[in-house]
This record gives structure tokens, C-alpha cells and sequence, in this order.
């Protein structure tokens, strides 16, 4: 019998039996149902066995083909486990596989790629396996904000990412990417999306499987609006400033919409009615999170009065009200009812609570129960680590995207969501979310073959070298977890980032105080030990995917990004501590020549994959510390 597969996700159940099957050029693909056309997924067959063992079988939709030329069968049975299930058999003269619906159909011939690619032609092993998901909804919600709007090219290889890993649901996180027609001083810099993209892209997800949901952030996280004059009355703080809860200061940027002024509905009304014809799904985030700003300026009276939270779930009914007379079911961040709980039995219906956290220790467990107890219905959101950080957070990651599915299931959430965020320039090159990304997507479909123990039993980064990286020498699975890890060796912890993040962000602040208290000399330079293996491990990576050079070098640039921070903090901290500009010359030159380098190939990897709108916002976050750099404390 042969070695078990490995495959991403794992499947629910997998028996392997005796014998092999050969296939041979003279099979045929059948057809079997007299249901809904299968041309469309015959046709994917094809295509898969044509790239994977050189053979052009034909389709026929023929029911009496003799046996001996039936090499693939795809047949629809109701009778089958639920949506999206499937059975995969292979005996040793044929392949059939069942499914419940179209989407079963298309999920076991993304399993039978992934087998393709393990075996051969001659010597596929004969298995059964019976599989459906866990969740109904499993998506990527991805950052186009902050601050990069990828190419079209870069989003449909992302579907099919996506489609392969069995996500069925992609969001694009907007809050000023979207080429509305009248307000072009809000997005013509940031080469956003335009309503014919989101049409393409609509159409090649929805031949995947993958529902594209609208998003588009309605109520904080909008000052590149509000900083407009033409919008900037809208705003909850027009011109005074609020002080900002997680970033401990007083902020002098307009930030959330005023839910009392009837021109934030209207504004948001236009919104909608151009946004949403684009997208065949009849989902909508509206977004409403972190509005930190509120009841410290135009609210503030109405809050004292009613509280804060009655004011926020009114606008928020009044959005959901908005989005639900276009035909959509509205979803929303549940942080801010959260902090309100008496409040959440009373959040208007149709709608779905989407419930984030982004570390291991995320209090999932009673924030699902306490939106299921309301009977609110609603998705887990853990994340994939990758932002505030230059090469990840692997186990923090992976411990999020655990307790995050298993609270979820346990609550019966009908949704899992993972996040990629782009915090502060968005540094963090695309290839660093591959892994926590394709991890998620194992949980999503399947929690108990997928998660922990369980996870390293089937291999799972053997199948990530297999079916994510596509490596072909080296470990490059083994070497990404171990570089997403190395935020633990410096032995400062941050919550939602990385320490060698942080020094590269914030260059002006003394080490050893506020969020880098315990800083030390020797952490830093176990840290650049461990990066320079790293580094060097990376030499002798390689890659068969389409993009495999660009990822490769993208994990280059983040490896020599976290390297740039711990030489900086160690001169600092060599010479007590001083400030930059206070560093001797021949140290500030070497370092600026260094980061001018890691600035270029910044700008580089970015239009790889991305537009250019956004660039010049990330690279003046680099621009910085190079001025810095450039900069003697001495007259």
C-alpha cells in the first residue's frame, strides 16, 4: 500500500487501499448527470490532466461508455454530506468522483490536482476519500488600503489560491480604492479599483467558487475622505483632534463620519448605489470598526447623554437599514457591541457580526458566545500575523487561526474569515502571508484533521512545499515558519507586531523604554544569528510556481529588513543608547547606504505585484529613518 498523501486542506476522511491506477491516453472524461451543464468543470479536468500527466482525454456525456475507455467520471448525488461535500475514489482502472453540487464537484478535482502532483500518472494510488467542510463561508478578506491595490493579474492568481485551498468567499477591504465617479480627489493617487475591474473579477471568482463580497468601510477608518474640505464637515473631529486609544496620543486627523449629521448616511447612500451592482454576491461589509474618535467631538453631547454605545448602534442600524434595502445582507466588525453587550440582542436582523481578533490568546470563547446567545449570526475573524511585522508571526498565527475556528465551530459561526491586514505602509511582502493563509484554509474547511498535533501528524508543511511553495529543493516551508518565528529570539513581545518592526518604524524613540522595555544586547544578537542562518538557508530555496522567484526574493528582502533593525538597535544600544543622529558618521553612512538598497528593492517587489498608488505613502515611512540616517547631531 502506498505512503498517504499529503494535501492542503486535509481531508475528513482518507482511507488508502491496495493497488494503483494506471492512466492511459486512449480514457475519457464522462459526464454523468442529467442535472446542470458540467461542461465547464469536464473542461477543468482536462486541463489538469493535460498539465499534470500529458494526456488529452476527451469529454463525452455518452452513460453506456464501455469501461475499458472511462478513465474519470464526475457525477452529481444529492444524496451525498451536504454542500460542497465530495467522494474521491480511485480504484485501479478508473477515477469517479460524487458530489452534492457543482462546487463538491470542482473541490474534488482541486484534491485530484493535488494528488496529480504527488504521484504518476502510472502509479496513482487507490484511496477513498469523503469529505465536506466545516464552514459554510471560508474567506480572505485582504487589504487594498493600506496600502497596496494589487495588479488584476495579482488578484486572479490569488483566486486561484484561493480556490485550490477551498476558500469560497474574498473581500478587498476598502476604504478609498474604489473609483467612485464623482469624488476623484479622494482616490486619484492611489490607483484604485474601477467598477469594470471589479466586473472582471467578479466573473473569473465566480468560476472558481469564490463569492466576492463588496466591502467598503463605512463609518471610522475614513480620514482619507474626511481630510478632503469637501468632505471633512462629515467628520465626528473635523479639526480639533481625538486622542487614539492604541496609539496613546492625540491624533489631528478627521477619522470616523459623525453619525448625527443626515450627510453621512447621504454620502454613504451614493456609496451603495454605485458600489454594489458590481458584485453578484448578496453579502456586504460596511465595515463600522474602531471608531476610537467617538462622542469626542459632534457626538460627544449625545453620548453623555444616551451613552456611547446607543449612539454607535443607531448609526449602525441606520447602515444596516441602507445596505439591506439594495438587496444585500450587511455584515459588520463586532468590536464596538462587544464592548457593549446589552446592546447586541437589539442589533437589527438581516445581518452578520463579524468577530476579530488577532492573537493566540483571543478571548474567542465568550465574544462567539455572546453573539450566539443573542442569536446573532456570525463569522470568526483571526488573522494571518503578517502585518507590523517584516517576515511574520508563525505561531502566533497558527494559535489564532486554531482557537479562532474551534471557538467558532463550537458556537456554530457561519463563517471564517481570515484577515490580511497592511498597517503602517504595508511592508510586509505578500509571499509572508502564504503559510498562516494556507494553514487557515485547512482549519476553515476541516477543524479536527487540520489543527495542532493533528496538522504535523498529515505533514502539513510537507504539503505546504508541495502544494503552496511548489519547491523543488529545499525546505522552503520549514525555513518560512522558522523566519515568521524569529519575533520570539529578541524576547520583547508587542501585541499585533513585531519588535524589529517597531524599532524600523518608530527610529526616534529611546530603546529600552515604553513597548521595548527588556531590549538587550544579547536577544539582538542571538536574533541576528538566527536571521543570517536564515538567510543563508534561503540560498539554496527553489521554487516551481509562477511567481516562485518573485517569493523567494520577497522573503530575501524581509530577512534583510529584520537584519537592517537588529545592527541598528545594537549600534544604539553599543553606544548607550544615543539617538541616531548622534551615531558616528562612518556608522550612520553604512547604515543609510544599507536602507537606501532595502528602499529600492521595496519599490521593486511592491510593482511586481501591486499598482503604484500607495508606493510613495509606504516608502515616506522609510524615508524616516533614512533622514535620520542622514542627519549629524553635531554643528
Amino acid at each position: 500500500m502506498s505512503q498517504a498523501p499529503v494535501l492542503i486542506p486535509y481531508p475528513r476522511h482518507l482511507d488508502m487501499q491496495k493497488g494503483f491506477c494506471k492512466l492511459k491516453p486512449e480514457q475519457r472524461i464522462l459526464l454523468d448527470t442529467s442535472g446542470p451543464e458540467l461542461g465547464d468543470l469536464g473542461i477543468l479536468a482536462q486541463n489538469m490532466l493535460r498539465e499534470a500527466a500529458n494526456l488529452q482525454w476527451p469529454l463525452t456525456a455518452y452513460p453506456d461508455l464501455p469501461p475499458r475507455q472511462l478513465g474519470l467520471r464526475l457525477a452529481l448525488n444529492p444524496h451525498l454530506h451536504g454542500p460542497e461535500g465530495y467522494h474521491l475514489h480511485i480504484y485501479t482502472r478508473v477515477i469517479e468522483i460524487e458530489a452534492s453540487d457543482r462546487a463538491g464537484l470542482f473541490y474534488g478535482l482541486m484534491t485530484l490536482r493535488q494528488l496529480l502532483r504527488q504521484y504518476p500518472p502510472d502509479g496513482l494510488p487507490c484511496l477513498l476519500i469523503r469529505d465536506w467542510p466545516d464552514y459554510k463561508h471560508r474567506g480572505l478578506m485582504l487589504d487594498i488600503s493600506r496600502d497596496k491595490v494589487p495588479t488584476l493579474p495579482s488578484l486572479y492568481q490569488l483566486v486561484d489560491q484561493l480556490a485550490e485551498l477551498k476558500l469560497n468567499q474574498l473581500q478587498l477591504y476598502t476604504e478609498h480604492t474604489f473609483a467612485y465617479t464623482d469624488h476623484e480627489e479622494v482616490w486619484k493617487n492611489a490607483s484604485p479599483l474601477t467598477g469594470e475591474e471589479i466586473l472582471h473579477l467578479d466573473r473569473y471568482c465566480r468560476e472558481r467558487f469564490v463569492e466576492l463580497v463588496p466591502n467598503q468601510n463605512s463609518f471610522g477608518h475614513l480620514t482619507r475622505w474626511l481630510q478632503h474640505r469637501r468632505y471633512r464637515p462629515l467628520a465626528e473631529v473635523p479639526e480639533t483632534g481625538f486622542f487614539h486609544p492604541l496609539q496613546e496620543k492625540q491624533i489631528y486627523e478627521p477619522f470616523s463620519l459623525c453619525p448625527l449629521d443626515p450627510g453621512s448616511l447621504d454620502l454613504l447612500s451614493g456609496w451603495y448605489r454605485e458600489l454594489l451592482p458590481h458584485f453578484s454576491s448578496r453579502q456586504f461589509n460596511i465595515g463600522c470598526d474602531e471608531t476610537f474618535d467617538l462622542g469626542q467631538g459632534r457626538s460627544k453631547e449625545a453620548c453623555e447623554k444616551q451613552g456611547t454605545g446607543r449612539v454607535y448602534l443607531e448609526f449602525l442600524t441606520k447602515i444596516l437599514t441602507l445596505a439591506s434595502r439594495q438587496g444585500h445582507v450587511p455584515q459588520f466588525w463586532g468590536d464596538i457591541v462587544l464592548n457593549h453587550p446589552a446592546l447586541i440582542p437589539e442589533i437589527p436582523r438581516p445581518s452578520i457580526a463579524l468577530n476579530w481578533g488577532y492573537e493566540a490568546d483571543h478571548p474567542f470563547e465568550t465574544e462567539c458566545k455572546a453573539f450566539a446567545d443573542a442569536g446573532i449570526p456570525f463569522y470568526v475573524c483571526p488573522g494571518t500575523s503578517s502585518w507590523n511585522t517584516l517576515v511574520g508571526r508563525t505561531d502566533n498565527a497558527f494559535g489564532n487561526l486554531e482557537v479562532a475556528a474551534s471557538e467558532g465551530l463550537k458556537n456554530q459561526a457561519m463563517g471564517y474569515l481570515i484577515t490580511d491586514w497592511g498597517d503602517n505602509g504595508h511592508w510586509q511582502p505578500w509571499a509572508v502571508s502564504l503559510l498562516p493563509l494556507a494553514y487557515g484554509a485547512g482549519l476553515g474547511w476541516q477543524v479536527a484533521q487540520n489543527t495542532g498535533k493533528t496538522a504535523e501528524e498529515h505533514d502539513f508543511l510537507r504539503a505546504a512545499n508541495v502544494h503552496l511553495f511548489r519547491a523543488t529543493e529545499g525546505q522552503v516551508a520549514e525555513t518560512v515558519a522558522d523566519l515568521g518565528n524569529v519575533y520570539l529570539t529578541p524576547e520583547v513581545l508587542i501585541k499585533n507586531q513585531s519588535v524589529l518592526f517597531y524599532l524600523l518604524q518608530n527610529p526616534e524613540l529611546p530603546l529600552g523604554e515604553g513597548k521595548t522595555v527588556g531590549l538587550n544586547l544579547a536577544a539582538l544578537k542571538s536574533t541576528k544569528q538566527a536571521l543570517d542562518k536564515l538567510l543563508s538557508r534561503q540560498e539554496t530555496l527553489q521554487s516551481q510556481r509562477n511567481d516562485g522567484n518573485l517569493m523567494l526574493d520577497e522573503f530575501r528582502w524581509g530577512t534583510q529588513m529584520a537584519l537592517h533593525a537588529c545592527r541598528l538597535a545594537m549600534v544604539r544600544l553599543q553606544a548607550k543608547n544615543l539617538a541616531i543622529p548622534e551615531l558616528p558618521e562612518d556608522i550612520r553612512k553604512s547604515l543609510a547606504d544599507d536602507w537606501r538598497g532595502l528602499m529600492r528593492d521595496h519599490q521593486r517587489l511592491w510593482l511586481a505585484r501591486n499598482r503604484p498608488g500607495g508606493l510613495n505613502e509606504s516608502l515616506a515611512r522609510m524615508q524616516k529613518l533614512l533622514n535620520l540616517y542622514e542627519t549629524s547631531a553635531t554643528v
